[in-house]
């Protein structure tokens, strides 16, 4: 594969990155859900605005933007998105204004991703109660052509940074994986939402990881159409390192039945988040990583998982969710009020 691992090098990038991402051993967790071993590829730490997954795939979808032909980043996302805000910081990190459409529930306070996209001056619009995919690209479009009729130079950056050029980020991402593993079975889970991400390590997995099962926890979408979009974006990717698609939408992976409402908090969220603070130390967020450790609880508990094969959780950030979730967190441990002379 050294052929291709030349291609994937050639493809133009930007580092944005703190890489390569460590992988640690979560031993209490694995006990608890009777593995042998699971491991976290902490894909939280990749060091662009509180870290998360998004940093990889930016690297490659924002190198056309710094060619100086632009000044602007306008992008798209719900409430809280992990890419919006990554995209934001990475913008000013390489010189440019930051304009984000958001849309979801009305908001009344910045808190978590919003208040990071203050601090880092992004002018946005919010949809209220339109988180629709179609509604949110067209308002961009539309920003976009305003901004054009004034004398400027926008680059869009589309839905998750869900490209074929941005899964190449997950390609890439497997290759450095397989460096830290080395051959053999392992199980990989991950959460999915615009498809990018699993697109990037089902493709990367058939190229530098073969013996991985690669498996996605839905966060959104239904499980049919995440097959067919990752297989979508994964044949663009191929193309751009000169192969032939090599995955149709039977062989991608995708588990729906633990998403719930996106955005919105579940139960079984709440205690893989919980179970992995406790045990591991380990933070998750109720809009992506919590749901996508319910996945791995669930398919443990259900048998879908080889307990002898190692498993891997892709961490894929979102730590600032976390903390505009505050209220669904209020009972999770005794909190006692001790005032002046000990009166409770």
């Amino acid at each position: 594969m050294s052929l291709v691992g030349d291609r994937l090098d050639a493809v133009r990038r930007v580092p944005l990155a703190a890489l390569p991402t460590p992988v640690q051993d979560a031993p209490r967790l694995a006990a608890h859900l009777g593995l042998a071993r699971l491991l976290v590829k902490r894909d939280d730490l990749t060091g662009l605005a509180m870290g998360g997954n998004k940093a990889r795939k930016l690297e490659y979808d924002l190198a056309p933007a710094t060619t100086g032909e632009y000044d602007t980043v306008l992008t798209v996302g719900g409430t809280q998105s992990n890419h919006a805000v990554l995209t934001a910081a990475a913008a000013r990190r390489l010189g440019l204004d930051a304009k984000l459409v958001l849309g979801g529930p009305d908001v009344s306070r910045r808190k978590g991703n919003l208040l990071l996209g203050a601090l880092y001056g992004a002018e946005t619009r919010y949809l209220v109660d339109d988180d629709a995919n179609d509604s949110l690209a067209a308002a961009m479009e539309s920003w976009a052509a305003e901004l054009r009729a004034a004398g400027r130079q926008p680059f869009q950056v589309p839905l998750g940074g869900s490209t074929p050029h941005g899964a190449l980020g997950y390609v890439a991402a497997m290759r450095e994986l397989a460096a830290q593993l080395g051959p053999g079975k392992v199980q990989l889970v991950a959460a999915v939402g615009s498809c990018g991400t699993l697109a990037g390590l089902a493709l990367g997995a058939r190229l530098f990881l073969p013996a991985a099962r690669v498996i996605g926890i839905s966060v959104s979408r239904a499980a049919g159409p995440i097959a067919a979009r990752a297989a979508e974006l994964a044949a663009g990717s191929a193309r751009l390192l000169g192969l032939e698609p090599v995955l149709g939408p039977s062989e991608v992976e995708a588990h729906d039945a633990l998403r719930g409402e996106y955005g919105v908090a579940t139960e079984t969220g709440r205690e893989a988040i919980l179970e992995s603070a406790r045990l591991e130390g380990l933070l998750l967020d109720p809009v992506y990583t919590g749901k996508a450790m319910a996945g791995l609880f669930g398919l443990a508990r259900a048998g879908l998982l080889d307990p002898a094969v190692p498993v891997v959780f892709l961490h894929t950030g979102g730590l600032p969710i976390l903390f505009s979730f505050d209220d669904a967190f209020d009972d999770a441990a005794p909190f006692a009020r001790v005032l002046p002379g000990g009166a409770r």
